[in-house]
């Protein structure tokens, strides 16, 4: 059965091709088979010598949102399977983060030119995309951040790259307090910032400007890019990443502490969105 979730265009007379998130009525939040078949058009596009520049962006005025957090224990099993609500054992922690690093350091390493088009929100994994990719042209007032860390714990993501991309002042805020903020207030994060109805025509600007280079240019420079990086700012990311994940979300609770699978298990996933938010809601000061 054909996924419609996650869309591919290619034009091979510009060396452009688009994929977009097409679940509008979810944000764009993926589950483990949308993200396969993102992985499947990026391995498909990887190899295609006409392609220079992908395109990444979302419908419905949303990026994404993130790993649908639904049935967050799903990521680790058949989801009709009742087991997959129950909390996975550290193997299999260990085995599916391991997965799903290796598709984040695919992008990250990725041999095309990445382009990602934000607007409306760029969460958890989807944020993780947007500062992963070569040019990003983010609305101002897009929502960005790693608001499953108030529930997965701070270890939650590629720290490397949230300290190298942020700077340590900036990722600690956003590990530490979940807080969700605008893309105005996080400056020289991404390439361009502008107002929400300049962004798909900005992002379609600098895909046909990077396209003008030379294909094996571009690949070579890709590389370089990332051994320079890998030396710099990512030394051994590739294994603390999966490693911090598996072992920093295999939490326990106290009684004052908010348990977002027990939440959800008793109220539905709607209302633990609401009750989360309660819970983590401090008034400023004054």
């Amino acid at each position: 059965m054909t996924d419609d979730r996650v869309l591919l265009d290619r034009d091979a007379t510009t060396g452009i091709a688009r994929i977009t998130f097409n679940a509008p009525e979810r944000r764009n939040a993926y589950d483990p088979a949308m993200r396969r078949r993102l992985g499947a058009h990026l391995d498909d596009l990887a190899e295609d010598d006409d392609i220079k520049v992908v395109h990444l962006r979302g419908s419905g005025g949303v990026f994404s949102t993130g790993a649908d957090m639904g049935n967050a224990y799903a990521w680790y099993g058949d989801a009709a399977d009742p087991r997959a609500r129950r909390r996975p054992s550290q193997r299999r922690r260990l085995s599916v983060d391991r997965e799903t690093f290796a598709f984040y350091h695919g992008y990250l390493g990725y041999p095309k030119v990445t382009i990602a088009e934000i607007q409306g929100y760029a969460l958890g994994g989807a944020f993780e995309l947007a500062l992963m990719s070569d040019i990003s042209v983010i609305a101002a007032d897009a929502k960005v951040g790693m608001p499953a860390t108030r529930f997965l714990g701070p270890a939650l993501g590629n720290l490397h790259l949230f300290f190298y991309r942020l700077g340590p002042v900036l990722a600690r805020r956003l590990l530490l307090t979940g807080d969700m903020v605008e893309a105005a207030d996080l400056p020289g994060a991404f390439t361009e910032t502008v107002a929400s109805a300049d962004v798909p025509d900005r992002a379609a600007y600098w895909a046909a400007k990077v396209a003008k280079m030379p294909a094996d240019g571009i690949a070579i420079a890709k590389e370089a890019f990332r051994l320079v990086e890998q030396m710099q700012g990512y030394q051994g990311e590739e294994v603390a990443s999966y490693l911090f994940h598996a072992y920093g979300t295999n939490l326990q609770f106290g009684a004052d502490e908010f348990n977002f699978v027990k939440v959800r298990a008793e109220h539905g996933t709607k209302r633990a969105f609401q009750l989360r938010d309660e819970h983590f809601d401090v008034p400023e000061p004054g």
